[in-house]
Parts: structure tokens; C-alpha cells; sequence
């Protein structure tokens, strides 16, 4: 598909940038866009991603077309999904957007927090639109099946939230009082919006899309106004199966039909070169449970184990970017990497929800990274008194070199919000769980594992770029 910047006139620009949104989905599919090579590199570069897929106007012609050119040339492609990095905003106009736009028979859409923002303004406008063309179908035709999952609206919906395990499902009535579009204007849906939580902390934290039970994609960000450094991830494959099959379990009792046709079941996927592994992590709230105590050992869950294992296992690297920092067997398990000579990177916030996390772990993580780097510099100490008397302590491995650095905010992204975890540089873990204790102990999650030296050196470098780009402040190592 090749596109002449020339050539746009006035009448073919906004079919020219709906084409290419549907692109920048349909680009796992591994088609060339190809651009005149008089539009230099730098120019590609030069262009913010914020200002991406707003309302074109004519004046704007050329910088539209070079700009979206531009994010399909520059997105990441990871074997089986591609890796979008930005703010919510970002992720949901230039990838979760497109993606709903191109279904034909089904969105199940799953998010954690529900707020009034642009994202939100975004769903509501494809949701009319989808709507508008559900109502021009076939009447034989069964209209498109939408669901849409949350667990958190505000403190008074958590509150009074309903503990049984088929949660709230809203009706029509209520819809606008979520900032969703009125009924009529949503007739041509087969819509429904539910919700679930658990008292006192458990909420169901995973974010996921599913489109056609084809396509998956898995953002790091809530349907919210936050703007902070997310990431998305889109899949296809034997991995969508299983993704489908959580979202039955845990949100559609008794409502997974087969689709209307065969060509929304989930097609062949060919062997991929990397191994993937999801890993639903389900919630917990046993009143055995001791939200504050050091020596509770977390529940073993999918997420839990695998990230364990990869900690107790890692021989070379661990590198962690996540939101917070305050779960004490994540600690624990860095650190005995490092005693091992495993060299540790973390990344994290400073101020970063504080109320929740003195809430759900009693403590908050500038405190907890305080005391990780005391325990660490400890360490060294004895190491060093160990080599200096020649003991078989001191004979063993040096001790591993610990980099703890804090994201500095600016006016694009006030916090980093992006769940990263790489080992070796060979396995990365993404999805909704954090390193703090609210996620490894009471929340339900979902992450999932890519291997391979590839897919994790493009990935992390897609952050990294974002990370160290002109749009963020970097990072403040201590």
C-alpha cells in the first residue's frame, strides 16, 4: 500500500486518514506502507504523538498524513502483536480505537478504572458510530455484540458495590450517568455494561480488549483522564482462546454464544518464533488475610509464581518498571538476585497514589525503595568484610549492582504507569500487575510473558526511547 504526500487534496484527506488509522491495526498482517523518500528522517522524528489522529483539518493535510505515516513506520512490530508506547490518550486513539472500529461481531472491553476523559469521550463517539452502522446491517444480521466490564467508578459505587460474583449489570436507564450516550443512540448495539468488586480491596485490575475473539490488546492504562506514561500490547493467536475464556469465568456467566459466523472464530495462527504465556491472576479476599503483616506470604497465583520463578532463576539482569513499590516478597526476592550477582534495575514513582497505598500496604514506596537501598548497601558491606577474611562467602560471586531510579514528571506524562519486567533480556512480563502489595496480594491481574531475545530487546527499547524521549522527563537515579 503506498501513499503519495503530493498527492492528498482536500476531498481524499479525511478517507486517507480513516484508511490508515484501519492500517495501523492490520500492520501484524506484515504490509509495507511506503512513503516519498523526500520525507526525511528527521521530520518523522520532529513530530509529537500527542498531536496524532485529532480531527484533521485541510490546513494540516500534509502533517496528518507524514505524521500517522510516520506512527506505522515507527511501531514497534514484535512477531505476533505490535508495542505502542504514549499517554492513555494516545494508546486509545492511535490502537484501541482503530481496533474496535474493525470489529464485526463482537468487543468485549475490560478496564479497571472508569472515568469521565477524552478516552471515555472516544468510546462513547465509536460506540454511536458502530451503532449508526449496526442499524444499516441486514435485519437478519444479529446486531454487534458489546460488552463493557469495570471494576471502580467512584468511592460511593465501590461502597455499596454488590459481593455477589455476577456483579452489576447497569441498565439502559444508567448508562448516561456513567458519561456513556444515551440509549437511542446506542439501539444498534447488543450493549451491556457490568461491573465487579470486592470489599474491602479487591478489585479487578486487569485492562484488556477483545475483538472478534480474533485480536487482543493488553494496555497498561484504565478508561481514564490520567496522563501517564502507558503501554499496549496487541495479540493474536492460541493466547486470545485463553484470554476469552478468563473474561467467561470471571465477567460472562452464561454469556459467551458462538459468533454468527465462521470467520470470527479464532483463525490458524502460524508458530511463532517467541514463547507466550498468559498468566490470569485471580483476586483474593480471605478474612485470614493480614493486609499488614510482613511474614503473610502472598497467594500463589499464575502472576505471582511465574514472576518469582523468573527472580529466583535470573543469572544476568532484572529490569522493573513499575507504578509503585511495595510489595515486601518482590524485595526480598531482588534482593537475594543480587546476592546471587544478578544486576537489578527498578524504576518507579515517587507520590504515586499515596492514600492507596497506605491503605492496601501500610506503608508507601519511597519508604520501602528507602529501606531496600539500606538492605542492599548492607550487603555489600558484608560481601566486602567477606572477601577481606577470604571465607567461601567471599569467594562466591561479587554482588550484583542495584540501579533504583524515580520518573520525573513533566507536562506529557505525570507518572509512569507502564508494568515492565525483562530478565536476562531474554523473558518480559507485561499486563496490569504491579510491584506493590495491593496487586500481589488482593487484586485480580493478568499478565503476560513474551520470550525471547528479540521481542524483549524491542520492547524494552520502545520504552526506554519513550522514557529518555523529548516528551518525558527521564528518570532521577538515586
Amino acid at each position: 500500500m503506498e501513499f503519495e504526500v503530493e498527492e492528498v487534496g482536500k476531498e481524499h484527506l479525511v478517507p486517507l486518514v480513516k484508511r490508515l488509522r484501519e492500517y495501523v491495526f492490520d500492520i501484524g498482517k506484515g504490509e509495507v506502507l511506503v512513503a516519498k523518500e523526500h520525507v526525511q528522517e528527521s521530520t518523522w522524528e520532529g513530530l509529537v504523538k500527542r498531536e496524532l489522529f485529532v480531527e484533521p483539518k485541510w490546513e494540516d493535510a500534509t502533517f496528518c498524513v507524514v505524521a500517522i505515516v510516520w506512527t506505522v513506520r515507527k511501531m514497534p512490530f514484535i512477531g505476533h502483536g505490535n508495542f505502542t508506547v504514549g499517554n492513555g490518550e494516545d494508546v486509545y486513539a492511535s490502537t484501541i480505537i482503530p481496533a474496535l472500529h474493525s470489529a464485526k461481531y463482537e468487543i468485549i472491553f475490560v478496564t479497571s478504572f472508569w472515568a469521565r476523559s477524552s478516552a471515555l469521550d472516544q468510546l462513547s463517539a465509536i460506540l454511536v458510530r458502530l451503532s449508526t452502522e449496526g442499524l444499516a446491517r441486514p435485519r437478519d444480521e444479529p446486531k454487534l455484540r458489546v460488552r463493557l466490564c469495570f471494576s471502580s467508578f467512584s468511592s460511593t459505587q465501590k461502597l455499596f458495590h454488590t459481593s455477589s460474583a455476577s456483579g452489576h449489570t447497569f441498565p439502559p436507564s444508567k448508562w448516561s450517568s456513567l458519561g456513556l450516550p444515551s440509549p437511542d443512540m446506542l439501539d444498534g448495539l447488543d450493549l451491556q455494561v457490568k461491573s465487579l468488586f470486592f470489599l474491602p480491596f479487591s478489585v479487578m485490575h486487569p485492562k484488556f480488549v477483545i475483538v472478534d475473539r480474533q485480536h487482543a490488546l493488553l494496555p497498561s492504562c484504565n478508561l481514564s483522564y490520567e496522563s501517564w506514561l502507558e503501554c499496549c500490547l496487541l495479540i493474536s493467536g492460541p493466547a486470545v482462546a485463553t484470554l476469552v475464556d478468563f473474561w467467561h469465568s470471571v465477567w460472562g456467566r452464561n454469556d459467551l454464544p458462538a459468533l454468527a459466523s465462521k470467520d470470527a472464530e479464532q483463525e490458524p495462527s502460524p508458530a511463532s518464533a517467541y514463547k507466550t504465556t498468559l498468566l490470569p491472576s485471580p483476586h483474593h479476599r480471605s478474612p485470614r488475610f493480614r493486609p499488614f503483616s510482613a511474614s503473610a506470604s502472598p497467594p500463589s497465583t499464575p502472576l505471582n509464581t511465574h514472576l518469582l520463578n523468573l527472580f529466583v532463576t535470573a543469572s544476568r539482569s532484572i529490569r522493573l518498571l513499575t507504578p509503585n513499590l511495595t510489595s515486601l516478597p518482590v524485595i526480598s526476592a531482588l534482593l537475594d538476585a543480587l546476592q546471587r550477582g544478578v544486576d537489578v534495575t527498578v524504576i518507579t514513582n515517587r507520590r504515586m497514589l499515596v492514600l492507596e497505598q497506605l491503605l492496601t500496604a501500610g506503608t508507601i514506596t519511597e519508604f520501602c525503595v528507602w529501606k531496600f537501598r539500606r538492605r542492599y548497601r548492607k550487603l555489600v558491606t558484608s560481601r566486602r568484610k567477606s572477601i577481606a577474611l577470604n571465607t567461601d562467602e567471599g569467594r562466591s560471586r561479587e554482588v550484583g549492582s542495584l540501579r533504583l531510579g524515580y520518573f520525573i514528571p513533566d507536562s506529557h506524562y505525570a507518572k509512569s504507569h507502564i508494568k515492565c519486567t525483562t530478565v536476562d533480556e531474554e523473558t518480559v512480563v507485561l499486563g496490569s500487575g504491579n510491584m506493590d502489595r495491593a496487586s500481589w496480594y488482593t487484586s485480580q491481574e493478568l499478565g503476560i510473558a513474551l520470550e525471547g531475545v528479540d521481542v524483549v530487546r524491542e520492547i524494552w527499547q520502545s520504552v526506554d526511547k519513550e522514557l529518555n524521549g523529548r516528551d518525558c522527563g527521564g528518570v532521577e537515579w538515586l
